[in-house]
Protein backbone atom coordinates (compact mmCIF):
# COMPACT_ATOMS: atom_id res chain seq x y z
CA UNK A 1 0.00 0.00 0.00
CA UNK A 2 2.96 2.25 0.64
CA UNK A 3 4.54 1.87 -2.45
CA UNK A 4 1.12 3.58 -4.04
CA UNK A 5 1.47 6.72 -1.85
CA UNK A 6 5.69 7.26 -2.68
CA UNK A 7 5.55 6.45 -6.25
CA UNK A 8 2.48 7.97 -8.22
CA UNK A 9 1.34 11.57 -8.24
CA UNK A 10 -1.75 10.60 -7.37
CA UNK A 11 -0.21 9.25 -3.89
CA UNK A 12 1.73 12.89 -3.32
CA UNK A 13 -1.92 14.36 -4.48
CA UNK A 14 -3.49 12.21 -1.21
CA UNK A 15 -0.49 13.04 0.94
CA UNK A 16 -1.21 17.01 0.33
CA UNK A 17 -4.98 16.67 0.83
CA UNK A 18 -4.36 14.86 4.29
CA UNK A 19 -2.43 17.99 5.21
CA UNK A 20 -4.70 20.32 3.82
CA UNK A 21 -8.33 19.60 3.95
CA UNK A 22 -8.29 19.06 8.04
CA UNK A 23 -6.74 22.91 7.92
CA UNK A 24 -9.33 24.26 5.62
CA UNK A 25 -12.36 23.04 7.68
CA UNK A 26 -10.26 24.76 11.28
CA UNK A 27 -9.80 27.76 9.14
CA UNK A 28 -13.24 27.85 6.99
CA UNK A 29 -15.15 27.42 10.89
CA UNK A 30 -12.91 30.11 12.60
CA UNK A 31 -13.84 32.43 9.89
CA UNK A 32 -17.63 31.83 10.41
CA UNK A 33 -18.13 31.48 13.05
CA UNK A 34 -16.40 35.27 13.49
CA UNK A 35 -18.36 36.71 10.64
CA UNK A 36 -21.80 35.28 11.20
CA UNK A 37 -22.23 33.50 14.70
CA UNK A 38 -20.29 35.78 16.96
CA UNK A 39 -19.05 39.12 15.71
CA UNK A 40 -18.34 40.26 18.97
CA UNK A 41 -14.46 40.29 20.24
CA UNK A 42 -13.37 37.45 21.29
CA UNK A 43 -13.37 36.09 25.10
CA UNK A 44 -11.03 33.35 24.53
CA UNK A 45 -7.53 33.83 26.98
CA UNK A 46 -4.53 33.52 25.49
CA UNK A 47 -4.05 30.64 27.44
CA UNK A 48 -5.95 28.52 25.70
CA UNK A 49 -5.24 29.72 22.61
CA UNK A 50 -1.55 28.79 22.71
CA UNK A 51 -3.09 25.64 24.18
CA UNK A 52 -4.50 24.60 20.92
CA UNK A 53 -1.81 26.35 18.75
CA UNK A 54 0.58 23.82 20.11
CA UNK A 55 -1.68 20.90 19.81
CA UNK A 56 -1.73 21.59 16.21
CA UNK A 57 1.66 22.21 15.58
CA UNK A 58 2.33 18.94 17.26
CA UNK A 59 0.18 17.69 14.94
CA UNK A 60 1.52 18.51 12.06
CA UNK A 61 4.76 17.99 13.09
CA UNK A 62 3.88 14.19 13.95
CA UNK A 63 2.19 13.69 10.76
CA UNK A 64 5.29 14.91 8.95
CA UNK A 65 7.73 12.82 10.84
CA UNK A 66 5.24 9.94 10.51
CA UNK A 67 4.73 10.11 6.66
CA UNK A 68 9.00 11.49 6.02
CA UNK A 69 10.21 8.11 7.73
CA UNK A 70 7.40 5.87 6.14
CA UNK A 71 9.27 6.99 2.73
CA UNK A 72 13.00 6.58 3.74
CA UNK A 73 13.02 3.11 1.82
CA UNK A 74 12.25 5.28 -1.56
CA UNK A 75 15.15 7.36 -1.36
CA UNK A 76 17.42 6.41 -4.10
CA UNK A 77 20.83 6.77 -1.73
CA UNK A 78 19.20 4.31 1.13
CA UNK A 79 17.77 1.77 -1.92
CA UNK A 80 21.29 2.25 -3.03
CA UNK A 81 22.98 1.29 0.21
CA UNK A 82 20.76 -1.60 1.12
CA UNK A 83 21.80 -3.21 -2.79
CA UNK A 84 25.34 -2.36 -1.84
CA UNK A 85 25.14 -3.57 1.21
CA UNK A 86 23.13 -6.78 0.36
CA UNK A 87 26.62 -9.01 -0.70
CA UNK A 88 24.88 -9.61 -4.28
CA UNK A 89 27.85 -8.62 -6.72
CA UNK A 90 26.97 -5.46 -8.09
CA UNK A 91 27.44 -4.80 -12.43
CA UNK A 92 28.93 -1.42 -12.81
CA UNK A 93 27.56 0.62 -16.07
CA UNK A 94 28.63 3.58 -17.02
CA UNK A 95 26.83 5.96 -18.94
CA UNK A 96 27.58 9.44 -20.77
CA UNK A 97 24.96 11.55 -21.81
CA UNK A 98 25.69 13.48 -24.94
CA UNK A 99 23.23 15.52 -27.35
CA UNK A 100 21.34 13.52 -27.95
CA UNK A 101 22.01 9.94 -26.72
CA UNK A 102 23.57 7.74 -24.56
CA UNK A 103 26.38 5.91 -24.74
CA UNK A 104 26.30 2.79 -21.83
CA UNK A 105 28.73 0.50 -21.69
CA UNK A 106 26.13 -2.41 -20.99
CA UNK A 107 22.48 -2.40 -21.77
CA UNK A 108 21.50 -5.75 -21.16
CA UNK A 109 21.31 -7.08 -17.14
CA UNK A 110 19.46 -9.88 -14.87
CA UNK A 111 16.41 -9.26 -12.72
CA UNK A 112 17.47 -9.54 -9.75
CA UNK A 113 20.94 -8.26 -9.24
CA UNK A 114 21.79 -4.72 -8.60
CA UNK A 115 23.21 -2.81 -11.15
CA UNK A 116 25.02 0.58 -10.38
CA UNK A 117 24.62 3.34 -13.19
CA UNK A 118 27.87 5.76 -13.56
CA UNK A 119 26.51 8.59 -15.64
CA UNK A 120 27.67 11.87 -16.47
CA UNK A 121 27.03 14.37 -18.75
CA UNK A 122 29.41 15.47 -21.38
CA UNK A 123 28.02 18.69 -22.57
CA UNK A 124 24.84 20.10 -20.98
CA UNK A 125 22.59 19.26 -18.61
CA UNK A 126 20.68 15.84 -18.82
CA UNK A 127 18.70 13.26 -17.62
CA UNK A 128 18.55 9.64 -17.27
CA UNK A 129 15.08 8.66 -16.47
CA UNK A 130 14.22 4.69 -16.40
CA UNK A 131 10.96 3.55 -17.10
CA UNK A 132 9.39 0.40 -16.49
CA UNK A 133 7.55 -1.35 -19.46
CA UNK A 134 4.06 -0.41 -18.15
CA UNK A 135 5.35 3.01 -18.70
CA UNK A 136 5.72 4.20 -14.42
CA UNK A 137 9.21 5.96 -13.92
CA UNK A 138 11.49 3.48 -12.22
CA UNK A 139 14.32 6.69 -10.92
CA UNK A 140 15.97 9.48 -12.39
CA UNK A 141 19.11 10.77 -12.29
CA UNK A 142 20.17 14.91 -13.47
CA UNK A 143 23.21 14.94 -15.20
CA UNK A 144 24.83 17.84 -14.45
CA UNK A 145 28.33 18.93 -16.82
CA UNK A 146 31.58 19.52 -14.93
CA UNK A 147 30.35 17.65 -11.54
CA UNK A 148 31.85 14.20 -12.26
CA UNK A 149 29.87 11.01 -12.23
CA UNK A 150 26.49 10.50 -10.28
CA UNK A 151 26.00 6.67 -8.99
CA UNK A 152 22.71 4.81 -8.31
CA UNK A 153 22.30 1.15 -7.70
CA UNK A 154 18.82 -0.36 -9.03
CA UNK A 155 17.56 -3.61 -9.00
CA UNK A 156 15.17 -4.80 -12.16
CA UNK A 157 12.77 -6.76 -10.71
CA UNK A 158 10.82 -8.05 -13.74
CA UNK A 159 12.51 -8.77 -17.19
CA UNK A 160 11.38 -6.62 -20.14
CA UNK A 161 12.28 -3.59 -22.38
CA UNK A 162 13.20 -0.49 -19.79
CA UNK A 163 13.08 2.88 -21.87
CA UNK A 164 15.61 5.15 -20.90
CA UNK A 165 14.83 9.15 -21.40
CA UNK A 166 16.38 12.75 -20.75
CA UNK A 167 13.87 14.63 -18.38
CA UNK A 168 16.02 17.82 -18.48
CA UNK A 169 15.87 20.06 -21.88
CA UNK A 170 19.02 19.58 -23.47
CA UNK A 171 18.75 21.62 -26.84
CA UNK A 172 16.16 20.83 -30.21
CA UNK A 173 16.41 17.18 -30.43
CA UNK A 174 15.69 16.82 -26.30
CA UNK A 175 12.29 14.48 -27.31
CA UNK A 176 14.25 12.41 -29.31
CA UNK A 177 17.43 11.24 -26.65
CA UNK A 178 16.21 8.04 -25.53
CA UNK A 179 17.54 4.53 -25.36
CA UNK A 180 16.59 1.66 -23.77
CA UNK A 181 17.76 -1.49 -21.10
CA UNK A 182 16.81 -4.90 -21.63
CA UNK A 183 16.42 -7.12 -18.77
CA UNK A 184 16.59 -10.48 -18.74
CA UNK A 185 14.86 -13.20 -16.39
CA UNK A 186 16.95 -14.71 -13.70
CA UNK A 187 19.26 -17.71 -14.38
CA UNK A 188 18.72 -19.06 -11.10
Amino acid sequence: MLDFVYQSGWGAFGVLLLFQIPFLVVFLTIVFRKAYVNTAPSAISDSSVARWRSSWLALAIALFLIINLASIKFFPAVYSARAAASGVAVTDVTVDAQSWYYDMSAQEFEAGKPVRFNAQSLDTVHGFAVYHPDGHILFTMMLIPGVGRSSLIYTFDEPGTYKVRCLEYCGMSHHEMSDEIIVTASAS
